[in-house]
């Protein structure tokens, strides 16, 4: 059995702004930090054996933060990066829907089959975020993990969790600093025992 405590990064400018982030590598507000330190704070595990994170700042900080509480190293995994937006990056849904309404309308109701422009699809990251799991799984058996990471990205690992198609992956709702906790038996099989908590921001949220 290995218990992965998945967690999203805290706020960020782009993040209050609306702009689709990908791969930027945009870093914490100042209420991204308090988010991580309330999280750090009021963790809703005792004990962590090791804690990775995608290597984008906006996750790496926020499991740096964590990481002082326990003592532990973060350990950086490019497989847990963010979707890449591609052409999308930096700019508002709003900029995204003038620019190519067929492709937004797929992001919203078929993110299975969306092609965004020079970026990645979600299989593709769902492929290779869950590739990356499945080894962190075989190396921690008995143990418990953080994963901190991005929305997207946890997303599609949830959803693989849930047993859900990828159509349906935005029914997954993640808020800045979400905690989501995932126990896998030892043939990887999940059993998820909580969905997108912020009990630990109280009036931060």
């Amino acid at each position: 059995m290995v218990k992965v405590v998945f967690v999203r990064h805290g706020q960020t400018e782009w993040n209050v702004s609306g702009r689709y982030q990908g791969q930027s590598d945009v870093a914490l507000s100042a209420a991204g930090l308090a988010q991580a330190e309330k999280l750090a704070a009021e963790f809703p595990v005792a004990k962590l054996d090791a804690i990775y994170a995608s290597d984008l700042v906006r996750a790496r900080v926020t499991a740096e933060t964590v990481a002082q509480r326990f003592g532990l190293p973060v350990q950086l995994e490019p497989a847990f990066r963010e979707l890449s937006f591609g052409d999308w990056e930096g700019l508002t849904y709003e900029e995204i829907v003038a620019a190519w309404p067929d492709a937004m309308r797929n992001f919203l109701a078929h993110p299975d089959i969306l092609e965004v422009p020079n970026g990645e699809s979600f299989p593709a990251v769902q492929q290779r975020a869950l590739e990356r799991l499945h080894e962190l799984l075989a190396k921690h058996e008995g143990q418990t993990i953080m994963i901190a990471a991005h929305g997207a990205v946890l997303r599609t690992m949830l959803a693989a969790a849930l047993h859900m198609p990828l159509q349906y992956l935005w029914s997954i709702r993640q808020f800045n600093t979400a905690v989501n906790i995932v126990r896998y038996d030892a043939d990887g099989n999940p059993t998820v025992e909580l969905l997108n908590s912020t009990a630990h921001l109280g009036e931060l949220r």
